[in-house]
């Protein structure tokens, strides 16, 4: 495993650093607030063709891979970019890979599903993916579901692709207020007019592995973000004084900054090395994306709440940027889910079941 950048990858992120620094500033982040998306910033995503980097090249997409996408990924989070980049990457890359698996029996399934990939492919189309099985006709907390105009969502054996009219990035709709400001969707579930990309066991291996590459891509993300919030709390303490003297020069403070840089290279190596593990389709990518997800969302929120503690009451303030970090750090990785039953699954992923599960 060699996890140096290529010449080509390095160029990509410095390029794209360089663009969310400009477009992506913390007052164009609070002016998209609440429901967090800035239409103009996606247009200009869009065009990048960063939300199609990773499909296939004769689909219309870039024919990069999962590295280059958590490069994008963490400078999406290092300027939280209030687009949903991963989302539609994610979509994107399942739904071009189902439509390319072959033909169906249904000649007109098959021109609906060529034509709408080639549509969010192109970026005239918003895709997501719901990260969680539907509950009845209904597909609870989609990430982007309040804007995106498709929705891939697992209801039983069948993976659907679900088309909402009424919303999409002009006339966004349904949104769930969240501490985070994502655009957080319930999205109900009209099986007369929704198209069944996959069915059976290769619908809930589609659903998996594209939740496995939200996993890793939103590691990469709030890796970015825990990093950003560093350098402010390095930023800040070197700055503020008590007692006559700079904060940071308390040992304590330092300890705590040391341990979470540590932490956060731990967070960077784990993400690429799930990117990689999945353009190599090692049998472990899905396991090390979902360790990914989980150490870099543990590190990314005590690397902000600390830092906001390190501001005194001024961290709690709107006027002080850390806020929009520490909520962020937080509810990003809430989206997919309860952090506990993540880790108890992927223990029994890794280890197999305890002992009396087996005996039961």
């Amino acid at each position: 495993m060699d996890l140096d950048f290529t010449d080509d990858q390095s160029a990509l992120r410095d390029t794209l650093r360089t663009f969310f620094e400009k477009e992506s500033s913390t007052a164009a982040v609070r002016a998209a607030e609440p429901l967090g998306f800035d239409a103009a910033l996606w247009r200009k995503v869009v065009d990048l063709g960063l939300a199609a980097i990773a499909v296939p090249e004769h689909l219309g997409g870039g024919g990069a891979g999962f590295v280059e996408l958590a490069i994008a990924a963490e400078c999406l989070g290092q300027s939280l970019a209030p687009v949903p980049l991963i989302e539609a990457a994610v979509a994107n890359d399942l739904i071009a890979s189902l439509s390319d698996a072959g033909s169906s029996s249904s000649g007109e399934r098959d021109a609906c599903l060529e034509s709408l990939t080639a549509r969010a492919v192109a970026g005239e189309l918003l895709a997501t993916v719901a990260l969680r099985p539907a509950t009845g006709d209904l597909a609870r907390l989609v990430p982007a579901g309040a804007v995106a105009d498709l929705v891939a969502v697992l209801r039983g054996d069948e993976l659907l692709l679900l088309r909402q009219p009424d919303r999409g990035p002009a006339a966004p709709g349904g949104a769930v207020h969240n501490l985070g400001a994502l655009p957080l969707a319930d999205c109900p579930i009209d099986t007369e007019h929704a198209l069944v990309l996959a069915r059976g066991p290769a619908a809930v291996r589609a659903h998996r592995r594209a939740l496995s590459r939200w996993e890793l891509l939103t590691g990469a993300a709030l890796f970015g973000l825990g990093s950003k919030a560093l350098d402010i709390g390095v930023d800040y303490v070197m700055q503020r004084k008590a007692f006559g003297v700079l904060i940071g020069t308390f040992q304590t403070i330092q300890h705590r900054l040391a341990d979470n840089a540590i932490a956060l290279d731990g967070a960077r190596l784990l993400s690429y090395e799930a990117a990689w593990a999945q353009d190599e389709n090692l049998p472990t990518a899905d396991t090390s994306a979902t360790m990914a997800f989980l150490f870099a969302a543990e590190t990314a929120f005590k690397t902000a709440s600390e830092v906001l503690h390190f501001h005194g009451g001024y961290g709690y303030t709107l006027e002080y940027d850390i806020q929009l970090y520490f909520r962020r750090a937080k509810a990003w990785s809430l989206v997919a889910g309860d952090s506990r039953a993540a880790y108890a699954q992927l223990a029994q992923r890794v280890f197999g079941a305890a002992p009396a599960e087996r005996a039961g």
